[in-house]
């Protein structure tokens, strides 16, 4: 009876998750279909025969916007600044990640190689997302980031909060522009359109073009795109790590087009499957500082 009542439970829980990717896919739809009737903004690139299905581009955007670890995480990780000339240099980071009911959620604290604080932010994930920056000279100890700020640079690095949330993946207006190849392995292509408050903000991005894994629906690059279609900036996962059951990014890499300069995101730590407090994903928790949970693991390279 026990063994019926879980297959009954997870039926129903697959029955519901497909009944939600179904749903999440009629919506995005109705996004696409809206998206063709305006103009003045970048043209697709339909890289098949004739006009991909976009159907399905909106039920691979669905599963892609629906995968994430199961429980909270955390991650200790290098923040490698490789200019193309001059002197490299690195940036301690931890990270701490969660589920809210909108979407993921992290925490990170950017720190100096001897030790000393240079950043705390705060990211919130979803259709509707958020961010926020620990500002010990505001009144409440942090101020809201805003499309005028989302790119400005954190931790003294040039990579900036917009590149570290990804707020991008979900843009809601956008087209699926069929399968492509990048670093030998066949990708979806997607290219998503700003929002009017980043757009007004920031004319010189007039999309995101992102590359999903067409076998594992995640993420392999995102290419922001100046007005002429250039490739502005290109972010790019490099490598994953397999932690138990799950895999997790190991390294991303973000460029420059223009300079070529880069910062290599490296992860150096990991433990998953905890349990934080809500409260640590609070803008006023960025007051404090939070420690190191035990039992994390070094990553070997």
């Amino acid at each position: 009876m026990e063994h019926m009542k879980c297959f009954r439970w997870t039926l129903s829980r697959q029955t519901a998750r497909a009944v939600c990717l179904f749903l999440a896919a009629l919506t995005l739809s109705a996004h696409w279909a809206e998206a063709q009737h305006k103009g003045n903004r970048l043209k697709p690139r339909y890289l098949n025969d004739g006009s991909p299905d976009h159907e399905r581009g909106a039920e691979i955007m669905a599963q892609f916007r629906s995968l994430g670890l199961p429980g909270d995480y955390y991650l200790e990780f290098d923040l490698e600044i490789l200019p193309r000339a001059g002197e490299r240099s690195v940036v301690a980071g931890q990270m701490w990640g969660t589920h809210l009911r909108e979407g993921s959620a992290f925490r990170a604290q950017l720190n100096s190689p001897d030790g000393v604080l240079l950043d705390r932010l705060l990211g919130h994930n979803g259709p509707n997302p958020q961010s926020w920056r620990w500002n010990n000279e505001a009144p409440d100890g942090h101020e809201r980031l805003d499309p005028s700020t989302l790119l400005d640079p954190i931790g003294g690095t040039s990579l900036s909060m917009f590149e570290l949330q990804m707020p991008f993946i979900h843009w809601p207006d956008f087209v699926y522009e069929g399968t492509d190849q990048v670093r030998g392995r066949a990708v979806q292509s997607f290219l998503m359109y700003p929002p009017n408050d980043f757009a007004e903000a920031h004319p010189e991005i007039q999309g995101v073009r992102l590359h999903l894994d067409a076998k594992f629906s995640a993420l392999m690059q995102a290419v922001f795109l100046g007005l002429a279609e250039e490739p502005r900036r290109k972010l790019t996962v490099m490598d994953l790590k397999k932690l138990g059951d799950q895999w997790i990014v190991k390294t991303i890499d973000v460029r420059d087009e223009k300079t070529r300069d880069k910062v290599r995101f490296k992860v150096t730590a990991a433990k998953l499957d905890l349990e934080f407090t809500p409260g640590l994903f609070e803008p006023t928790g960025l007051l404090t500082a939070v420690g190191r949970p035990e039992g994390v693991e070094q990553l070997r390279w």
